[in-house]
């Protein structure tokens, strides 16, 4: 079943990297596969895959994590009654845990087609540099929303194996990418490999990838407007087309866009459709509120950023202790943009600016629930999100469980 799925996903791509335009949908034999003509289709589809899958997770994650509150809808593109309660169940999760699984499946069984097919010449291939970061990306997202990690119909395990294998292919990126002449991915590897790093708590490591990365640089999953699947969920589910299903209104988000206009956070109104397209639960209409991150259907999402590595080397700095040198990095993009510094004159001040940073830099990419669960475990002081009763992380599907032999039921 699986292989089928690579099959048609592949035969479905444009031969061109990071284009996931259709255009010739279905299935083929398994041997085509094998030639070196199709190896960038099986990268595009490994691509395709995780496109998908960071879309699901990235809007109802932020729906979970009160990145956005529901204005509506409850059905497509809506957030359910237990997604707004902050529940997320087995059986509405279907989704998320199959595309996110199948992204990560899709991209680790193309590299060992390319293994097996390039050989020597593995290390040196763009197209494997790639593959392998999708793969990589796909692990780092798994294990930043999901409670446990499965792998391939195995026993349940914890959600750090997916961190490991993230690691793992990120390293070999690195060394692939570089051999390849493609610095972008090589960069982009060094700041995947230092987000997954600081998750598990190897903060010299990740300091050392995190120097290595400019504040300029972005690396971003791209979307497009082929097809509805590949739109930008975030955007579309608020973009009055028909939907009006969330709302930054009644989040952090809202009241400190009014104060500050921080371009990174922004969202907007509209006096002609001021409240959502439905009823929320005994909050009946509320404010609609719409974000504006995401402008256009094909808004990609970002994957790795430098800004993101400056607030990897604060949060170092203050599990050292060092506060001062901490409270320079959390700040650093506030300057940059022209906003005022978080005040950080003491270990909570600096942690309740480093959460609050990493919440604006980050938002709406699938990082905050991660963030919340990590910082919980280590009990780290200041000030965060309200997350009580609320979920920290996606549980295994009902599908999984019900077709897996590994996992009772």
């Amino acid at each position: 079943m699986r292989t089928t799925r690579l099959l048609a996903t592949a035969a479905a791509l444009l031969v061109v990297a990071c284009d996931f335009h259709v255009t010739n949908p279905g299935p083929v034999q398994d041997d085509f596969l094998d030639l070196s003509a199709a190896y960038p289709a099986i990268v595009n589809g490994a691509g395709r895959n995780l496109s998908d899958a960071l879309n699901w997770i990235s809007y109802t994650g932020a729906a979970v994590a009160r990145e956005l509150n529901p204005a509506g809808s409850t059905g497509s593109f809506g957030i359910s009654v237990q997604q707004q309660n902050g529940k997320l169940m087995d059986d509405e999760v279907n989704t998320h845990w199959g595309n996110a699984q199948q992204a990560r499946w899709t991209a680790e069984q193309g590299l060992e087609r390319l293994r097996a097919g390039l050989k020597t010449d593995f290390a040196k291939s763009k197209d494997a540099a790639q593959l392998l970061l999708w793969a990589a990306y796909s692990n780092r997202l798994l294990g930043e929303n999901m409670c446990d990690a499965v792998i391939d119909g195995g026993p349940k395990e914890a959600y750090t194996v997916y961190l490991d294998r993230a690691e793992a292919q990120f390293t070999e990126a690195i060394a692939v990418a570089t051999a390849a002449s493609q610095p972008a991915m090589a960069t982009a590897a060094t700041a995947g490999r230092a987000s997954v790093r600081a998750l598990k708590g190897n903060w010299s490591g990740a300091v050392a990838d995190a120097a290595g990365v400019p504040n300029a640089f972005v690396y971003q999953m791209p979307y497009n407007t082929v097809d509805v699947d590949q739109y930008n969920r975030i955007y579309w589910a608020g973009a009055n087309q028909p939907y009006r299903a969330h709302t930054v209104w009644h989040t952090f988000y809202e009241e400190y866009f009014k104060a500050t206009k921080d371009p990174r956070v922004a969202w907007d109104s509209d006096p002609k459709n001021p409240t959502g397209d439905a009823a929320v639960g005994n909050l009946g209409r509320v404010p609609w509120y719409f974000q504006t991150k995401f402008k256009v259907r094909e808004a990609p999402i970002n994957l790795s950023s430098g800004w993101e590595m400056r607030l990897i080397e604060a949060e170092a700095k203050l599990v050292a202790n060092d506060v001062a040198g901490a409270a320079t990095l959390i700040n650093a993009h506030r300057v940059a943009l022209g906003l005022a510094p978080w005040p950080a004159a003491t270990a909570v001040d600096a942690w309740t600016a480093l959460k609050r940073e990493r919440g604006i830099e980050l938002w709406l990419e699938a990082r905050r629930l991660a963030d919340l669960r990590r910082w919980a475990a280590a009990n780290r002081p200041g000030v965060t999100d309200d997350m009580a009763g609320r979920d920290l992380c996606f549980p295994i599907s009902r599908n999984e469980k019900e077709t897996n032999p590994n996992l009772a039921s």
